[in-house]
């Protein structure tokens, strides 16, 4: 007999058993997290059976399955847990979840060609133009996050500025004269997109903020103005729509009034905010933004889908288009078969292999509805409200930010804060009740709580406080000591 080369099981029912299993496995995992670690440290141990030589031959799924229980699932980064506050991550949904095993077991590869998983990918876009008013003729793409995203921006307002040669000859001496614009409190991979783009990261002018870390739009428009004078060529304003350190938003539609003004393409970076526009009280918040040129956003975040699934939308979709498609043999469309379709992403983007991320967003906007991820994040912002309020009952504590959506900044006073907030926030982690993370603001380094988790409320933001507080004292009685 022939020895079988696939690699389907041999044992379905054995297969199937310990497939449920692993499924009850994860669904036991979410429903349990409150009562776990946010975060613990893999021991040295764990680590290190992570070191082996390349598996020669098979292993049984059940084993597997056991080493994933016992040496993965706890050592997880904890930001599907209601007390982790670090960074802005989403937790993620139990309806995404299985969106997203179900993709899984599809497998399809969603570069083009005519098939339902495209659907479903342009059901989203659909939903995505509804959510931000844009237009039909508005084109949409999945990718692995925001700072994906914005670097495809930066791709296709260069296409804008120089036209269809850029793509065969490169920047040329005109391309090296291009100049873009954004906010000191942009996020960093804006100015990596720059660099990845051919223009060097000292093509986006970095615009200095106000108090309240907003874009300062009469700096702006001195600084175009300037660039125009010395030769330069203004093409590219990204407004920022919740900036990392402190959730601020820049006034989107005084920037929408000057880029169409110096014909700029405006981009807005929305990685943290942009899907406000589903929160009523959050919406207004982010005016203008419906008159962006392109938004980056990320479902992951606010919208709880599962990692990764960043967004891009753009208003002039033949531009969009026209920035990436190619001709090539082997994607010839056909009228019928396969090989047809109208919408094949790898006209939009530089992915020919991508997943179905599609899935797991569609059957989180299904399953929950905008109207209750609306409330979510309203939620997250009212408690970022209240965590500045007990921030500011506190003697001992500093609020170092205005709070603008759901990010809280503030630190523990003291002679040595910066050293000190450091090692309590190093201290919070490896407790494992909460997990927030550390940033600069004004040149003072500042405890930093994102709430983006839904599965957040009030028990966390106490203990945040109160752990705070007591990490806080702990670290001044051991200097005193």
């Amino acid at each position: 007999m022939a020895r079988r080369t696939d690699l389907d099981p041999r044992d379905w029912p054995a297969t199937r058993e310990t497939a449920h299993r692993m499924l009850d496995d994860i669904l036991d995992h979410v429903e349990g997290l409150r009562d776990q670690p946010v975060w613990r440290a893999p021991p040295p141990e764990i680590r290190q059976a992570f070191r082996e030589p390349l598996p020669a031959g098979p292993s049984d799924l059940a084993d597997l399955r056991q080493t994933f229980l016992s040496s993965v699932l706890p050592y997880s980064s904890g930001n599907a847990h209601p007390g982790f506050m670090g960074w802005v991550q989403g937790a993620g949904g139990v309806a995404g979840l299985l969106g997203e095993m179900l993709a899984a077991g599809m497998n399809a590869n969603c570069g083009g060609r005519d098939h339902m998983a495209l659907e479903v990918e342009q059901q989203v876009a659909a939903w995505t133009r509804e959510i931000f008013r844009f237009p039909e003729s508005a084109t949409g793409l999945f990718l692995t996050g925001a700072s994906q995203a914005n670097f495809l921006a930066t791709l296709i307002a260069r296409r804008r500025a120089l036209g269809a040669p850029v793509r065969a000859g490169g920047l040329g001496a005109q391309g090296l004269r291009l100049r873009a614009y954004a906010s000191r409190a942009v996020h960093g991979c804006v100015t990596r997109a720059m660099d990845m783009a051919g223009l060097g990261a000292d093509a986006l002018r970095l615009i200095p903020v106000d108090a309240n870390h907003r874009l300062m739009v009469s700096e702006l428009s001195r600084a175009v103005a300037e660039d125009r004078r010395d030769g330069f060529q203004p093409f590219l304003l990204v407004g920022t729509a919740g900036s990392v350190d402190v959730g601020a938003v820049d006034d989107l539609t005084a920037l929408a009034d000057l880029a169409a003004f110096e014909d700029l393409h405006f981009h807005v970076d929305g990685a943290l905010g942009a899907l406000g526009m589903l929160a009523p009280s959050v919406a207004p918040k982010l005016a203008g933004i419906e008159r962006a040129d392109s938004i980056a956003f990320d479902w992951h975040k606010w919208g709880q889908t599962p990692y990764d699934a960043g967004f891009l939308l753009v208003r002039d979709g033949e531009l969009h288009r026209a920035t990436f498609a190619a001709d090539a043999r082997y994607l010839a469309r056909a009228e019928r078969g396969l090989a047809a379709g109208d919408f094949w992403p790898c006209d939009y983007g530089p992915d020919l292999s991508r997943g179905f991320r599609a899935l797991k967003t569609w059957f989180t906007l299904k399953a929950y509805g905008a109207e209750a991820l609306g409330a979510a994040i309203e939620r997250t912002c009212a408690l970022a409200r209240e965590l500045a309020a007990k921030v500011a009952a506190e003697p001992q504590l500093e609020l170092l930010a205005p709070v603008q959506l759901n990010i809280v900044c503030f630190r523990y006073r003291d002679e040595a804060a910066d050293e000190l907030n450091a090692e309590i926030v190093m201290r919070l982690h490896e407790a494992g009740e909460v997990a927030p993370s550390l940033t600069d603001i004004n040149g003072r380094r500042a405890i930093r709580a994102a709430i983006v988790n839904h599965r957040t409320d009030e028990r966390d933001i106490d203990a945040l406080v109160r752990a705070t507080l007591e990490a806080g004292r702990q670290c001044r009685q051991r200097r005193a000591a």
